[in-house]
Formats: C-alpha cells, sequence, structure tokens
C-alpha cells in the first residue's frame, strides 16, 4: 500500500508537497476505510486549481518508467513547476509491501529522463543512482552482485535494470523488491476531461471496456449494477456494425448504449469495469479517480462510494460533493482538505474532537476546518 507521497518542482506543486496516509485516527466506526493501519480510502475536496487532478498525475508519474502499461505522456506536458528555478522534480513514495517499508525516490528533468533514483528496503539503501554526479549505480541486492554498475548514457530505470538482467534469490529483501514492482503494476488513474476518459496504467494490447464485459460474459451483471444505481434499464448482446456490441433493449428495438445512454451512465459502466478489477486485486490494487462523481446525483455517489468499501483496493477519489461528506460513508481521516501547499485529513483539520455524530458537512460550509 502507499502511505506517504512527497513532490515537488512539478507542475503546480513548487515547494514540497505531502501526502501522508499512514496516520489514521482512532474512531471505531467505517473500519472499511482503514486497512493495516493505513488510509484505504480517501476523499481529496478543494478548490478549483489547487492540485487535485495534478496530484493524481505526480502520483502516476512513476508508471511512466517503472511499468510497461501504456501512459498517457500528453497529460504531462508542461512539467516542470514555472514559478522554479529548479531543473529537476523530484518524488518520493513510501510503500508497506511484503511487511516492509519501501521508499522510492526520483527526480526527472521531464517525463522521460530519469536523473537520480534511490531505493530503501526496511531503512537500507540497496540501489542508487545520481546522474548528475556520474554514471556509476550503487547496487546491493542478493543475486545481482555480476551486474556491471556503470550504466553509461543509458536511460533505463535502475530498477527495472535489476528486474530485467537479474534472476534473484528469495529473500526478505528480494521479496520487497519484487512486492514494490507488482504493486506499483496495478496502480491505475482514470478522468473524463473535454469528452474523453483518460486512462493511466493500461495494459497495453487491451481491448475496449465493452470488449471485455462481452467477453468476460458480464452484461447481465452491469445490467444489475446498473439497476441498483437506480437506472432501470435492459441489456444485451448483439450485433452492432459487424461486431458484438452492448444494446439498450426496449419492447421493439435494441439501440447501442453508446446512441443514447446519457454521460452519466456512461460513466457508470466504467465504474463498473474498473469495479470487478478492483474486486479480483488481479488487475487493480490502487486506483486513483479524478471527480469521480463529475456526472453523479448525490445519492449516485453514495453508491458508489458504498461499493468502493467493499473492495480490498487502496482507493483516492476526487470531488467537489460535499453532500457525501458524511460519517454514515467514511470518517473524519479518510477526508482530506487540499491547498496549493498542503493536504490533511479533517481529523487534523480542527482541535474539536470528532464524533459520529457530528454533521461534518455543515461543519465544513461553516469553515470550521482550517488546513
Amino acid at each position: 500500500m502507499l502511505t506517504r507521497f512527497e513532490v515537488s518542482h512539478f507542475k503546480s506543486f513548487n515547494e514540497k508537497f505531502v501526502f501522508d496516509l499512514s496516520k489514521p485516527s482512532d474512531y471505531q466506526f467505517n473500519p472499511e476505510g482503514i486497512k493495516n493501519g493505513i488510509i484505504n480510502k480517501a476523499i481529496i475536496y478543494g478548490a478549483n486549481g489547487c492540485g487535485k487532478s495534478n496530484l493524481g498525475l505526480a502520483i502516476f508519474d512513476i508508471s511512466s518508467h517503472l511499468s510497461n502499461n501504456e501512459f498517457k505522456g500528453e497529460l504531462y506536458q508542461n512539467y516542470l513547476n514555472a514559478e522554479s528555478a529548479a531543473e529537476v522534480a523530484d518524488f518520493s513514495y513510501f510503500f508497506h509491501v511484503a511487511n516492509q517499508e519501501v521508499i522510492y525516490s526520483y527526480g526527472k528533468s521531464d517525463i522521460d529522463n530519469l536523473v537520480y533514483e534511490t531505493l530503501t528496503i526496511s531503512g537500507t539503501k540497496v540501489l542508487e543512482i545520481d546522474r548528475r554526479k556520474n554514471n556509476v549505480a550503487y547496487i546491493q541486492l542478493e543475486g545481482a552482485e555480476n551486474l556491471h554498475t556503470d550504466m553509461g548514457e543509458s536511460n533505463i530505470s535502475l530498477i527495472n535494470y535489476v528486474k530485467n538482467n537479474t534472476v534473484r534469490p528469495a529473500n526478505s529483501v528480494n521479496d520487497a523488491f519484487d512486492s514494490f514492482l507488482a504493486f506499483v503494476d496495478k496502480m491505475k488513474f482514470y478522468k473524463y476531461l473535454l469528452g474523453n476518459y483518460f486512462f493511466l496504467g493500461f495494459k497495453k494490447g487491451t481491448g475496449s471496456m465493452e470488449d471485455s464485459i462481452i467477453k468476460q460474459g458480464k452484461v447481465a451483471d452491469l445490467q444489475d449494477f446498473l439497476n441498483r444505481a437506480g437506472i432501470d434499464c435492459k441489456l444485451e448482446q448483439f450485433e452492432y456494425n459487424g461486431k458484438p456490441s452492448i444494446a439498450f433493449v426496449f419492447q421493439e428495438k435494441k439501440i447501442y448504449y453508446r446512441d443514447i445512454a446519457s454521460t452519466g451512465t456512461q460513466s457508470l459502466m466504467v465504474f463498473h469495469y474498473w469495479l470487478q478489477r478492483l474486486k479480483l486485486q488481479e488487475y487493480v490494487n490502487f486506483l486513483f479517480i479524478d471527480e469521480f462523481d463529475a456526472f453523479y446525483h448525490h445519492e449516485l455517489s453514495e453508491f458508489i462510494i458504498e461499493e468502493l468499501k467493499k473492495t480490498d483496493a487502496q482507493v483516492i477519489l476526487t470531488t467537489h460533493n460535499t453532500s457525501i461528506m458524511s460519517n454514515d460513508l467514511l470518517r473524519p481521516d479518510c477526508y482530506f482538505l487540499m491547498t496549493k501547499e498542503k493536504i490533511k485529513p479533517l481529523s487534523q483539520c480542527t482541535e474539536r474532537e470528532l464524533r459520529f455524530g457530528h454533521n461534518l458537512e455543515k461543519m465544513y460550509r461553516a469553515e470550521a476546518f482550517d488546513v
């Protein structure tokens, strides 16, 4: 799980920005929001322009060089903070995997160019390179003793270099190394922007959402999900333009779903696609959805959160919808307030002891919380 994330000099983040998920409070209600002492379900609030979307992009920068999944590089234009003279954006990730702490820090001059990397496992530095000094890597992993340490002009990640060129024996350090990479490979991000969905971490060659639903025989499951979400409809597989497709079924005809489904309904169908993978954890163990309920009624937003609470995966959502800022859904340490400079859970934004009976939304609107 991701326990802490730090970024500086990237996009809207000039000075160090820290997102800490490792310090839940001692609430006894809605325990689904916490897993192994780490905040597992988080909802982020903040004014327009405070950097919520950029936080998601910053967290997923790691996928661009440690994963072979699809990556939308166009989302990473204007990479460095425009107000900073820094030539490198700095990132630090703190993970809890294989019962150990893994810290991965690196710097980039742009989305494609790694400048330095450091990997620490349970307090011991195992990999390091800083190309600002020289091209010689520090490598201290059992099974990697015979690797050349002079990386030359190669810009490959030191992590990938070790992963791709060694057969390492099983031990606690190598297990943590492999678990860290497996976690990163299952990190996924999506948002809806200007009429299109943007995905990060999608497997290359993966078919469309519609193809996947049909292939897995999930059309009836999708119909049931939409019905439970309050959308009265009937779905069937049918042939459309010579290929298997999904149709809304009416008394007299069948209509291709994309031709008539509202933006909100299509957004729900995308969510259902991800929800199946969250439940399995074979494909997704960390999901960031930017403006997850932009097209939902507040009751539908509540339904989505209840569905997410049933999964073990770590989920981070951004929203402007204060009607779901409720102890009935999550807890004060799962709701985060964000400004351009910092982000803190509600439980740390007031000196008052927040209890289950408190109306968080009312307190928020009354400006009772100070980031």
